[in-house]
């Protein structure tokens, strides 16, 4: 019964999330945008500030980790080990994907019902609270990781296009793997977990969207934390993360299944 009423609030979802212009357009075309422009500041800083950055004592103790973390880097030349450190982060900035598009989109599911009365008729049947909200995450955190690991082969394109092909062995590595495929869901699946909570809280979509941005400052902090070398991810380090975010998910959902109980829910409005 209970994969029944999870499909049918995800078919329901679905069909609201692709009909709309907007949203589609947030799911499709946002994610390309990332990486497009992603890509254009990796190109723009080794091609303009390599030397600058080269010359810097952050970017020198990045670079160091990234030597020790692989040692063939170091037969590289220098403009070419920048450029790996910065094509190193691309599976962090992945995770912004899945979490725009929860702020985006997420953030909207709940407090439009609200403000049309059809949550009404949503909590008349028989679904329970933790499954329309684990439902109403899921449908957009779905669409988001196909999208999400999309961008990544098309990632991969660009840079065998522009001639770094040479360079994906020190790039596409076991913790890009694990960022792929474990820490991504982990951080998407928080990123529309927040999104509802804060959909449901709300009494309008800007105030809802407000608690899913909480989620991107983490983000930059983790790109950050590599870049100035203050931290190398390595497989172990991006497993265990992966379960701590995963541990935070689930937290999350037992505390918006607390909160938001029916009647709650019905008097926000």
């Amino acid at each position: 019964m209970t994969r029944r009423r999870l499909k049918h609030i995800l078919l329901k979802e679905w069909q609201l999330l692709f009909t709309d212009l907007n949203s589609a357009l947030i799911v499709t075309l946002l994610p390309l945008l990332i990486v497009g422009q992603l890509m254009l500041y990796v190109w723009l800083g080794v091609s303009f500030g390599s030397e600058s950055a080269l010359a810097s004592p952050l970017f020198q103790a990045a670079l160091a980790r990234l030597r020790q973390a692989f040692p063939p880097l170091a037969a590289l030349t220098g403009q070419e080990q920048f450029r790996v450190l910065l094509l190193s982060q691309f599976n962090f900035f992945l995770l912004l994907i899945p979490t725009m598009i929860a702020v985006s989109t997420t953030a909207f599911s709940i407090v439009e019902e609200k403000v049309s009365g059809s949550l009404e008729a949503l909590l008349a049947t028989p679904v329970r609270t933790w499954e329309l909200l684990l439902g109403k995450a899921l449908a957009g955190l779905l669409p988001a990781l196909v999208v999400t690991w999309l961008c990544a082969g098309v990632f991969l394109l660009i840079v065998a296009a522009m001639g770094w092909w040479f360079l994906a062995s020190f790039v596409v590595t076991v913790p890009w793997f694990l960022s792929l495929f474990l820490l991504t869901p982990a951080v998407a699946l928080l990123s529309f977990i927040l999104g509802v909570i804060g959909s449901s809280r709300a009494r309008d979509a800007k105030s809802a969207q407000n608690m899913a941005l909480f989620i991107i400052l983490p983000v930059f902090a983790l790109i950050a934390a590599q870049v100035i070398g203050l931290v190398w991810f390595t497989p172990l380090l991006t497993v265990l993360l992966a379960l701590v975010i995963g541990l935070i998910d689930y937290l999350c959902l037992r505390l918006a299944v607390r909160l938001f109980r029916r009647e709650s829910i019905l008097q926000w409005r």
